[in-house]
């Protein structure tokens, strides 16, 4: 089992950046295949980036796709992702979740360990 617990959210600028953390607890946080979803009001939960369990393998959404990088260091259980030149479209609650699966997935429902979200507004 792994909990997993976000932070890095806030308010920011258009053209701003963010940095997201997600630590994993958990001695198997290596074998997990990792995700970051958002989910703005009113909308479904989408899928932003993600990253296999030896990191060499990652997929990004067109909608952020060359404004971030997701990272992870199994040494010390942590999730990252770097958003560039952030848009108010990005407004969201950010997720970060775990699936047991071994090539990048990009649907939700395939993770099944959820962090509880952080906020990420930008303001115009």
């Amino acid at each position: 089992q792994v909990q997993l617990v976000e932070s890095g959210g806030g308010l920011v600028q258009a053209g701003g950046s963010l940095r997201l953390s997600c630590a994993a607890s958990g001695r198997t946080f290596s074998q997990y295949l990792m995700g970051w979803f958002r989910q703005a009001p009113w909308k479904e939960r989408e899928f932003v980036a993600a990253i296999t369990w030896s990191g060499g393998s990652t997929r990004f959404a067109d909608s952020v796709k060359g404004r971030c990088t997701i990272s992870r260091d199994n040494a010390k259980n942590t999730l990252d992702l770097q958003m560039n030149s952030l848009k108010p479209e990005d407004t969201a609650v950010y997720y970060c979740a775990a699936s047991g699966g071994t090539v990048v997935i990009t649907n939700p429902r395939m993770y099944r360990y959820w962090g509880q979200g952080t906020q990420v507004t930008v303001s115009a």
